[in-house]
């Protein structure tokens, strides 16, 4: 369902996973741990939960118990009750989760970091909200959230496994068919904007390794361009192989990991490149992220070089479909994005069609060093 943590209020971010966490802890018919008991029974799973663009309910169970299976998911997606008790105790964990992950030196670099990228969006803020936004998040607010994002014309059903369309759509509309929609449209989240002239945020901890973060906004994977970039994203940190592992790794012995990707979602897109190295050695391996940025607009990447990003972007992507869950999780997702059905046999032909002068290219309009964000966690050295 369209109701992740890009809808929740400002000063009430969080609410989304907060809810989400929530809608299997209690029914108009069943108490949690009876829902846990009758899915554990049959030997399934019933889960829920929020991201960053959707709340999603998702159900695995045997072909003869998809009819019970189906009871328990459609009691949890159409009446939770969110027991205050539940709400406390769910509360609580998140604030220590938060508190834990303040711990976390790559976490707090990437929550920095995606303030700086996107600081007037709602991607700007972590789906699990901070802890003071979480303290302020009532048992009301969540029946509230519910009541208006939660559905029928903001939602989204796939249904992947040994049943034929005819069946799903006959178990599917007998217990979703009478869902009531809200009065008035669904809720819009309006696309990210380009942000203000990049930043750059030092957090202090005392450790003695730190954590480097660049970043700035990038493109979806409706734009052409997309699959041109997440190639030269695989050529600069995908890998092993990769140009920023040879020189700051293999070369210099000066990081123990580093990477780059590019993260889309709905409204919005980030390219990554990150590092973790010793204090001492950050102005060193900035400076190399910065060269191997650059590097990449200046001249087009090898035969070699391109050979081995498209084969692996290819070849990899049949993993991510190797169970029906993933088949699941994938299909709502191309569908929540727009990309259409046949976007496993367009990704692969696209990839397949980039050259080293489109690498290129797409490296122009989205390497500029002087174009992204920094964040370094750690202690300065």
């Amino acid at each position: 369902v369209r109701a992740g943590g890009v809808y929740d209020a400002p000063d009430r971010a969080g609410l989304a996973n907060l809810s989400g966490a929530l809608l299997t802890r209690g029914t108009a018919k069943r108490t949690g741990p009876e829902l846990d008991s009758a899915i554990e029974f049959v030997g399934g799973s019933l889960e829920a939960g929020a991201s960053r663009d959707s709340l999603a309910a998702s159900l695995r169970v045997l072909k003869k118990d998809l009819a019970l299976g189906l009871d328990l998911l459609s009691e949890v997606v159409l009446s939770p009750t969110f027991p205050e008790a539940e709400v406390q105790r769910k509360l609580a964990e998140i604030q220590a989760s938060i508190k834990r992950s303040d711990e976390d030196p790559p976490t707090v670099a990437a929550r920095a970091l995606t303030r700086l990228v996107f600081p007037n969006h709602p991607y700007g803020t972590p789906v699990e909200g901070t802890r003071e936004s979480v303290a302020r998040l009532t048992r009301d607010d969540v029946v509230k959230f519910h009541r208006e994002h939660v559905r029928p014309d903001a939602a989204i059903v796939a249904v992947v496994g040994a049943v034929t369309v005819a069946e799903a759509r006959q178990e599917i509309l007998a217990r979703f068919g009478g869902w009531q929609r809200s009065a008035g449209a669904p809720p819009r989240v309006a696309e990210a904007a380009p942000g203000p002239p990049p930043r750059e945020e030092a957090v202090a901890r005392d450790l003695t390794q730190s954590t480097i973060m660049l970043g700035r906004q990038a493109i979806r994977q409706t734009n052409p361009d997309y699959f041109p970039l997440v190639v030269a994203s695989y050529v600069l940190g995908g890998g092993s192989a990769s140009r920023l592992y040879a020189r700051v790794r293999e070369e210099g012995g000066l990081a123990y990991t580093v990477y780059s990707y590019v993260s889309p979602s709905k409204y919005g897109s980030a390219f990554i490149v990150s590092a973790q190295t010793r204090t001492a050695e950050v102005p060193r391996v900035t400076a190399i992220l910065r060269e191997e940025l650059l590097r990449m607009t200046r001249a087009p990447v090898t035969d070699a070089e391109l050979s081995l990003a498209k084969s692996y972007l290819i070849g990899s992507f049949p993993l991510r479909l190797d169970t029906s869950g993933k088949v699941a999780d994938f299909v709502g997702a191309i569908e929540e994005l727009g990309l259409g059905l046949d976007y496993a046999d367009r990704y692969k032909e696209r990839v397949g069609r980039v050259t080293a002068q489109d690498v290129l290219r797409v490296a122009r309009k989205y390497f500029d060093p002087e174009a992204f964000n920094r964040v370094v966690v750690g202690k300065a050295p």
